[in-house]
């Protein structure tokens, strides 16, 4: 009886205690890649029974389940993992790539899609792409990253502007740059300098706090951008927080900067055999009568450079492009911090960044913070804000076409010195020393910028979801200089200037997204919304001269106010738009969009455009036929077509506008603008055909697309006649194409535990043509040509011939290849052809990724070929000493005697021998440069763990280590800022080498 009771207790006390076990409980979490990117959409499932959830957009689930069950995590092109439920009531979970898919969530337009089920060509970087390498600028990150995504730094300066290409240029006289879009806000991306060279508004940006940038390239994923996408889309993804406990990251750098390369100019040796032989020369021109007068006027000409200093005995030799040039820095520091709970996630950062140019002067220091913040106040409703703040301090230089920019010094001859006796810069030089700039003057610019979103989101039901968002920003820039008495060019007792700009954009936006799955077979979303965007500009500046000492260098302190202007602008754009996406049995891809925009901009009957688009996709791999193969992991075709446009043009183009004026010191009215009621939307369309493939269980993978872009009614300035009273009428005339392939592939070339290498490979070809011009006509312009048939801006010249070996004249072709190959000493008498162009015709990318043992290498080559730069320089710098400047070093391969067989002919003094602008200032620019390579160490998880920390990491990091060029000029990339044209050079910095070393912690 006992035993029978004893067992009955036992077997009671199991029961309760299991029952105690068995109780219910809410498990939270977050599932990322193994990147940490949040994955929307997990299917989360309690094994064996009905139960189940899925992650929301930011990655996050929560699920009630008893101790014991087990969670299947799910996702499309990820392995499965599960997870047996014990005490915790947090499960955070990394899903690791499956090695049978291809896939990876992308930002498209008011929304995200998965990699392989995507019909459009969308290119995407994480933040490992970008992370840690130490450029002021976030376009120049992406270079060798996309296949026909082209990026170019305009020069070395430190706020230099970036020229980001997507797949050629799609327009002529409006702007060419894509849509930056910020966490779903349009940015401001308007050069507002006032000192003629251009900086870069994206400056602002620091890379710490970008998750991802997806670029749209194809109209298909474009279109729903609709008139701003013609030239591409950047989506910009700032980071956010996650539900897990506060995790902290702290990054520093810092590292030395150099000029990629240098110029040889002559010595003060050299400077004087040449120019003394240049001068002899000239009696035989008839410039000088005897050799003893030539004699007399080039050694007086040696004493004004020579500043009273013995150059008979060469005193002095200075090295002008060293104080040009110099060593600079860059400095990077940032913290950030980001984690949070179930119902609130939370992401806070700070950066600095401090950078002294290579050029003399040119100086940078930025601060940015941001936070960003979401929280879900049921299971219904969450809403949110993104918030960033910054401060761009630039020391600014003169454009590349003023005589006091540091760049221009290599012009003094080296007879010349720098600086008097007495320490001061020398003022009696060939040009302006731009010593006495640096000194005496300053040229400053502060850019502060705003930008913020407020979202809130509403799902209605599993499938139905309402988006409110509004954005914001803010982009206000001063600018101020002073230039005192001592400066060149000063004629009074100092000048000051300062200016302030301010525009602000709003945009509100409200769409619905409907997403539901019938049965097995058919997956559905459809997203609909509208958009209101408006942008308000306000300018004002204001001149004033005669300042009591050069210690008062602000506007209050003058004398006298010379000049001052203000405007005020503002444009709006009101949008609807729509996408539709359908899968049938996961491997028919459909979708369409459509996009209706109205801008102000345009002539109020055809304020409004329409920008369709469709596309379709199959995934082959998924057929019967195919899904067996142990070879063929993926393979897919997609095809898409779409239309988007351009309104990169001014606030009023199409309106005639009127100004006030003065006349007699009476005010009056004049016209300023012609008038344009029918000025409408540049129009793009473009076709895309493109093949995504996967081998040996996606250790080899990649893409390949051609694509035909077509620009009709493109936007510029028609010249009128003077009898109009208007130099020119805003007009859509015109038709631009450009069409290519893209190559990309991506192999997992080693993958141990100990060991892993991958590399991606990218190549893309673009023809740019010319189709249409209003009457077939050319428009010239400097050295550049547009014509019917021919690439856009193509290069324009008379053709250089080389030296007559008899008597050293430089020689011109007069016709072109194909009409006889006669030659002339006139350049006058020669025929201009068309020589080159400024795009390249092949860009390439090649990034190698490199793990061994907590040792981690990083690389990324980028090539381009098939451009030109023109030297517009060159008829100055490399002259055969035609006029004082100094000259460099291959003059000295000069033609000296008959019989000589060299391209540089005989020095002659004012003598213009082959100084004409020709193809003798014209090279190639094909190039290969090691873009950026970082080399890390991370201890391992033994040792930090003992001392608190999650990750501690060492690296080195290199921007432009090695560049492969025929090119012998500064830099195969780097062109005028001065708006000498495109592709032409003129006194450019060199591009930056940058070598860092930095420290990353995570805790």
């Amino acid at each position: 009886m006992k035993k029978q009771l004893l067992f009955l207790f036992i077997l009671l006390f199991t029961f309760i205690t299991s029952s105690g076990f068995a109780q219910s409980k809410t498990v939270t979490g977050t599932v990322n890649d193994v990147q940490g990117i949040s994955l929307p959409g997990v299917n989360v499932i309690v094994q064996n029974t009905n139960r189940g959830t899925q992650t929301d957009f930011d990655g996050n689930f929560s699920i009630s389940v008893e101790e014991g069950e087990v969670l299947e995590f799910s996702y499309l092109g990820y392995a499965t993992q599960t997870v047996t439920i014990s005490q915790d009531d947090v499960i955070n979970i990394s899903l690791q790539e499956d090695a049978g898919e291809l896939d990876e969530i992308v930002v498209v337009g008011y929304g995200t899609q998965s990699k392989r089920k995507l019909t459009d060509n969308v290119a995407k970087l994480t933040s490992e792409d970008i992370d840690e390498v130490p450029v002021p600028s976030i376009q120049s990150t992406i270079a060798g990253k996309a296949a026909g995504v082209q990026i170019s730094p305009t020069n070395g300066k430190v706020e230099g502007g970036v020229n980001i290409r997507i797949r050629g240029i799609a327009s002529i006289g409006a702007g060419s740059e894509p849509l930056y879009v910020l966490d779903g806000v349009p940015l401001i991306n308007s050069n507002e300098s006032n000192n003629g060279s251009p900086t870069n508004p994206l400056l602002t940006l620091s890379s710490n706090e970008i998750e991802s940038i997806d670029i749209l390239k194809d109209a298909s994923a474009a279109a729903v951008y609709g008139s701003r996408g013609a030239n591409g889309v950047v989506i910009i993804t700032t980071k956010k927080g996650a539900n897990k406990k506060a995790s902290f990251n702290l990054n520093y750098s810092y590292g030395i900067s150099e000029p990629t390369n240098t110029r040889e100019w002559l010595n003060a040796d050299e400077y004087v055999e040449l120019f003394t032989e240049a001068a002899l020369n000239s009696v035989d021109d008839g410039v000088f009568s005897t050799d003893a007068e030539a004699t007399d006027y080039i050694n007086g000409i040696f004493d004004f450079l020579s500043n009273g200093t013995d150059w008979q005995n060469r005193e002095v030799d200075t090295d002008w492009q060293d104080l040009a040039l110099q060593n600079g820095h860059v400095q990077d520091a940032s913290l950030s911090v980001s984690g949070g709970n179930e119902a609130t996630q939370y992401f806070f950062s700070g950066a600095y960044n401090d950078t002294e140019g290579i050029v003399t002067g040119n100086m940078l220091e930025r601060i940015n913070g941001r936070v960003n913040v979401t929280h879900s106040f049921n299971d219904r409703f969450r809403a949110g804000m993104n918030m960033s703040f910054s401060r761009t301090d630039i020391d600014r230089i003169a454009n590349d076409n003023a005589f006091v920019t540091p760049l221009q010094a290599i012009a003094q001859p080296a007879l010349s010195p720098a600086y008097t006796e007495d320490g001061e810069p020398n003022p009696n030089t060939l040009y302006p020393n731009f010593l006495l700039q640096d000194k005496h003057a300053f040229y400053n610019t502060v850019i502060r910028r705003v930008t913020g979103r407020a979202f809130g989101e509403y799902r209605f039901f599993d499938f139905l979801k309402f988006n409110s968002d509004f954005g914001y920003d803010l982009y206000y820039q001063t600018e101020d200089s002073y230039t005192g008495r001592l400066a060149p060019f000063q004629s009074t007792n100092g000048e000051a200037y300062a200016s302030s700009v301010g525009t602000e954009s709003y945009v509100s936006s409200n769409y619905f997204t409907y997403s539901q799955t019938f049965g097995d077979d058919h997956d559905l979303e459809f997203v609909a919304g509208m958009e209101y965007n408006q942008s308000k500009r306000r300018f004002q500046d204001v001149t004033g001269i005669q300042f009591p000492t050069d210690d008062f260098q602000t506007i209050n302190s003058a004398a006298e106010i010379t000049a001052g202007s203000g405007s005020e602008t503002a444009n709006s754009f009101l949008s609807y738009f729509g996408r539709l996406n359908y899968i049938l049995m996961d491997k028919y891809l459909f979708k369409a969009s459509i996009r209706r925009d109205g801008s102000s901009r345009f002539g109020e009957n055809v304020r409004y455009g329409t920008f369709p688009a469709i596309s379709a996709g199959w995934i082959l791999s998924e057929e019967d036929f195919l899904s067996s193969s142990n070879v063929l992991s993926f393979l897919k075709i997609r095809a898409s077509y779409g239309e988007t446009g351009n309104a990169n043009i001014g606030d009023f183009a199409a309106l005639g506008l009127f100004g006030g004026t003065s006349y007699n010191q009476r005010p009056g009215i004049t016209p300023t603008q012609a008038a344009n009621p029918q000025l409408t939307w540049e129009s793009v369309k473009q076709t895309d055909i493109g093949l995504e493939y996967g081998f040996l269980d996606n250790r080899i993978s990649g893409e390949i697309d051609y694509y035909n872009k077509k620009s009709d009614g493109l936007i510029f300035n028609q010249p009128l006649p003077g009898t109009s009273g208007q130099a020119s009428i805003v007009r859509n005339i015109g038709v631009l194409e450009n069409k290519g392939v893209e190559f990309v592939l991506n192999t997992k070339n080693v993958e141990t535990d100990d060991f892993t290498w991958s590399t991606n490979f990218n190549i893309s070809k673009n023809n740019n043509e010319v189709k249409e011009l209003p009457n077939g006509a050319d428009v010239v312009s400097g050295q550049t040509i547009l014509r019917e048939g021919e690439p856009l801006s193509a290069f324009y010249l008379v053709e250089y011939a080389g030296v007559d070996p008899e008597n050293g004249d430089a020689l011109y072709y007069i016709n072109g290849e194909g009409s006889g190959r006669e030659t002339t000493t006139n350049p006058n008498e020669a025929n201009r052809v068309i020589a080159g162009q400024p795009y390249a015709d092949w860009i390439a990318g090649l990034t190698n990724t490199i793990y061994y043992t907590g040792f981690d290498l990083n690389f990324t080559f980028v090539g381009e070929w098939g451009a030109s730069i023109y030297n517009g320089g060159g008829i100055y710098q490399s002259a055969n000493a035609d006029y004082f400047d100094n000259q460099s070093r291959d003059q000295l391969n000069r033609w000296q005697q008959p019989g000589d067989i060299t391209n540089v002919p005989e020095a002659r003094l004012f003598g213009g021998n082959g100084t004409a602008s020709s193809t003798r200032y014209l090279q190639d620019s094909d190039f290969i440069r090691l873009r950026n390579l970082t080399l890390g160490y991370t201890l391992p998880g033994s040792l930090t763990e003992n001392i608190g920390l999650e990750k501690f990491r060492v690296y080195f990091t290199g921007i432009n280590l090695l560049t492969f060029t025929d090119y012998d000029g500064y830099d195969p990339e780097s062109t005028s800022d001065a708006g000498q044209g495109v592709g032409v050079t003129f006194y450019s910095a060199p591009a930056v080498k940058t070598m860092s070393l930095g420290v990353n912690i995570n805790f």
